[in-house]
């Protein structure tokens, strides 16, 4: 049965923007008593063809991801170059930027929400799949990220 827009209504990822994605990542270890997962960086813009309101952006990420049983906490810390990331670390300083939904039909859910007015922030390929951050801020206030795996 489908559910709601997106098709899915189980939030599969909260993600926060951090400065220093190692003593955030230790902070959280040591917090959980869980070991520290190693950060890497987004694909390069050859690879992750991110777009940033609607142009090419060369922004890249280190990402560290806490598995916390059927909730994923996925660590921020964004490079210098245009995206929502570092747009809402310099407006907002660190802390919760998204929800994330495992959906399937990327550019059909985008446009599903666009059609509610919800416009595209950024999108970006990822090894095994594909991303896009909605503005849903003012309707749901908070962004909503889609994953589309393959």
């Amino acid at each position: 049965m489908e559910h709601g827009k997106l098709g899915n209504n189980v939030i599969t990822q909260i993600g926060l923007l951090v400065n220093d994605i190692e003593r955030t990542s230790q902070t959280y270890a040591d917090f959980f008593g869980i070991e520290k997962p190693a950060w890497f960086w987004t694909d390069t813009p050859d690879k992750a063809q991110t777009e940033y309101r609607g142009s090419p952006s060369e922004a890249r990420a280190k990402l560290a991801f806490f598995d916390m049983g059927s909730l994923q906490l996925e660590l921020i810390e964004p490079d210098q170059h245009p995206s929502t990331w570092r747009e809402s670390l310099d407006r907002n300083g660190e802390g919760f930027h998204h929800i994330a939904f495992v959906i399937k039909g990327m550019k059909e859910k985008i446009a599903v929400l666009e059609g509610a007015g919800m416009a595209l922030l950024q999108k970006g390929e990822y090894e095994g799949g594909r991303y896009a951050y909605m503005d849903t801020e003012g309707p749901l206030k908070l962004i909503l990220e889609l994953l589309e795996n393959d």
